[in-house]
């Protein structure tokens, strides 16, 4: 019988941490997804993992006979994993980026061609971040750097190097009423429909809904995307307003949006992530400078001037673990 090891590593998720909250939030999922994943490895294997009560998850016996195997299969496999990958981005020279999908913005034809002045024989790859995966690839080795715009928290649970800072503004359709505004008030737009990204996405489905500063007040949601040009049309359609990089009225322009500047929505912090525990390789490092030398975009024009004394002789300093 073949387990798949996403469902193996939310079992252990839960042995580890006791409940499906504190596990949902470690795996970067959302509850249901989670459970989901319990019931479905359950369903494979033919027995009860867990016994549930209000004081959270304790495994049965079965369960911690499991549990006693899991992790070192895990392990070894997130070893070969990262071997298997090292070694053939060692064999063919290429550096794998990860970029969300209509904010592209440090990922210019100048900063390929820096980072191949740097990198002599080494080629960029670039991949979308995909919404159903929270680590945007990152968690399975299959990239090596993404650009994220992010919470600043998000620096606790991976290294980081900081390009800049970048507000989320309000994507809305031309004829909404508070397009016309200059700027709107965060607090205007509770009531609001938005278009959601997957429950798959974890915790980014809440940032960009911006869940943290709503204090507690539900979000209406009018639509799920499943990607940046299905979220993009859902709000032309007018199925919800959203909120997204400010870059993103200059890169993704539409007669039919209308992209406002949002009062009490706090910024996002721009950067190039990669997982803890893992040293930035010359060729990660040599992307970093090249980034800092030629991003002109809101986020990363004042990165780069601050970093231009260290840009090379490191990654610089935002850029440790």
């Amino acid at each position: 019988m073949d387990v798949d090891t996403r469902l193996l590593r939310s079992f252990a998720a839960v042995c580890e941490e006791g409940q499906l909250t504190a596990a949902a939030a470690r795996l970067f999922v959302s509850q249901p997804t989670l459970t989901k994943q319990i019931r479905q490895l359950e369903a494979l294997l033919g027995v009860e993992l867990f016994e549930r009560s209000r004081r959270g998850m304790a495994p049965t016996r079965a369960g911690r006979a499991l549990a006693v195997y899991a992790g070192p299969v895990l392990a070894g496999w997130d070893e070969a994993l990262r071997a298997t990958r090292a070694a053939a981005a060692e064999q063919g020279s290429t550096l794998r980026v990860g970029f969300e999908g209509g904010t592209i913005n440090v990922m210019t034809q100048r900063t390929v061609a820096d980072f191949n002045r740097r990198m002599p024989g080494w080629q960029v790859e670039l991949r979308q971040n995909n919404w159903f995966d929270p680590t945007s690839g990152l968690g399975t080795g299959e990239i090596d750097l993404t650009l994220w715009h992010a919470p600043p928290s998000l620096s606790e649970r991976y290294n980081v190097a900081v390009l800049g800072e970048e507000p989320r503004c309000a994507a809305l359709p031309a004829g909404h009423p508070l397009a016309g505004r200059a700027v709107i008030d965060f607090e205007e737009l509770l009531d609001e429909p938005f278009v959601a990204i997957p429950h798959e996405a974890g915790f980014w489905r809440d940032y960009w809904l911006a869940v943290r500063e709503r204090g507690g007040r539900p979000v209406r949601i009018g639509a799920v995307a499943h990607n940046a040009d299905e979220w993009l049309a859902a709000v032309v359609c007018g199925q919800g307003i959203g909120f997204a990089p400010e870059t993103m009225s200059r890169l993704a322009p539409r007669e039919d949006v209308a992209y406002r500047p949002v009062r009490g929505l706090s910024p996002s912090q721009v950067g190039l992530y990669w997982p803890k525990g893992r040293e930035l390789t010359p060729a990660m490092a040599a992307f970093v400078r090249s980034c800092r030398a030629t991003v002109g975009t809101t986020a990363g024009s004042a990165a780069g001037t601050a970093a231009g004394s260290s840009a090379d002789t490191a990654a610089g300093p935002e850029a440790r673990p």
